[in-house]
């Protein structure tokens, strides 16, 4: 299904009605350009899940745990990594187990490792297209499964 968004409010407000519908072990793989809003995507599935702390994006850390809501979010900015081989130093594959809801911004730089490792079932891809005008109109597709 794809959806148009105009403003970061509504971005937000789409992912957190797609976070009623998430449970523990469900992997989301952002795509999307720098800007595209993935970070402020995450924000609003963290609202959705109940998450009560602040979300930021890991870009430095690499993965933030938050665990205040229905269930845990596993937050992954994957861009500096260089490819799936620097995930093995992060826990990922302890996350995918952990009982929480996984978030990987930057999923095409990990692909190999996500088709490898999660279930069909359990993911869904959601691509983020900015408008090329560079304003905050968003085409958002999601699907559930390994497309």
């Amino acid at each position: 299904m794809t959806y148009t968004t105009t403003s970061p409010e509504q971005t937000h407000a789409l992912a957190a009605r797609l976070a009623k519908s998430l449970h523990a072990g469900d992997v989301l793989c952002l795509y999307g350009g720098l800007g595209a809003g993935k970070t402020a995507f995450t924000k609003g599935l963290a609202e959705g899940l109940g998450i009560l702390d602040t979300v930021t994006s890991p870009t430095f850390t690499i993965v933030c745990e938050y665990r205040s809501g229905r269930v845990p979010l596993f937050h992954y900015d994957v861009y500096r990594l260089g490819g799936s081989a620097g995930l093995e130093d992060t826990a990922f594959y302890d996350y995918l187990e952990g009982g929480g809801v996984v978030v990987v911004e930057w999923a095409q730089l990990v692909e190999d490792a996500l088709g490898e490792n999660v279930a069909p079932g359990r993911r869904v891809n959601v691509t983020i297209t900015q408008d090329s005008n560079g304003g905050t109109t968003r085409r958002i597709h999601i699907e559930r499964g390994d497309a």
